[in-house]
């Protein structure tokens, strides 16, 4: 489900738990590693171009895309005052057709666990690929099963603050975590409420590298998260690296 009024929150209550700084330095440091050039860059799902903004410094060109025109006007907004030279575009990710093609393209913060059905997934990666260059390199993230299973599963947080307040309630069922959201915001002397209702389905990692395999890619690494750390059995991000017409087979950290 694309962001709707959350999208206005967004900034305010992830970046408390998201290192953006960290996250652009480890894709960086992986880009480098295999020689890509900064030239064309895309990134799917951009959100309101946290990640975008700090990666389209280093390349001649830069796209950001995703799906809900909310997400996507904030991440105007702040590209607008660097002057960096990034188009973006309302699209579904299963769906990509940008005629260009990219030196890298990334996907961060769990995007990919909101594709449900297997031919989502199967249409998303076999779009990744049709517009990377040979030789590029594909950098995405999931939530883990594991965490998706048995961290968020059947719980029930909340989040209080001087102008915020929420309750996010999880159910898990056939893969599925179901995340429904009641926010609380204050307007002045009173609070204005609204819902989010999201799912994510949780991948185990065989599912998600056969695809990949299937669709042509060549894994070149899987780690837990954004640290240069192997996966563990209760990592709760999996941070991938894969790549076009190359030649190394996958490195678990």
């Amino acid at each position: 489900m694309a962001y709707g009024e959350f999208a206005k929150i967004y900034d305010e209550l992830i970046n408390e738990d998201i290192d953006y700084d960290m996250i652009a330095r480890r894709l960086r440091s992986i880009i480098s590693k295999y020689n890509v050039k900064y030239e064309d860059y895309l990134d799917l799902a951009c959100g309101t171009g946290n990640v975008t903004v700090k990666m389209a410094q280093d390349f001649k060109n830069s796209y950001a895309v995703d799906l809900s025109d909310d997400m996507l006007a904030k991440a105007y907004d702040k590209l607008q005052k660097t002057g960096l030279n990034t188009r973006i575009i309302n699209q579904d990710m299963t769906q990509l057709d940008l005629n260009h093609s990219f030196d890298v393209i990334s996907c961060v913060l769990d995007s990919t666990n909101y594709l449900i059905e297997d031919e989502e997934l199967e249409a998303y990666f076999k779009g990744v690929y049709s517009h990377l260059k040979d030789g590029g390199l594909f950098l995405f993230d999931i939530n883990s099963y594991y965490k998706l299973s048995k961290i968020l599963g059947e719980n029930t947080y909340t989040y209080n603050e001087d102008k915020v307040f929420y309750t996010w309630e999880n159910s898990f069922e056939d893969d599925i975590v179901n995340m429904f959201l009641t926010f609380f915001i204050k307007k002045g002397d009173l609070y204005e409420r609204f819902e989010e209702e999201h799912f994510e389905r949780a991948y185990r990692e065989e599912e998600i590298e056969s695809k990949l395999r299937a669709c042509g890619f060549t894994l070149l690494g899987k780690y837990d998260g954004y640290e240069d750390e192997p996966v563990k059995e209760e990592s709760e991000r999996i941070f991938y690296i894969v790549g076009k017409n190359m030649e190394v087979e996958i490195n678990e950290g």
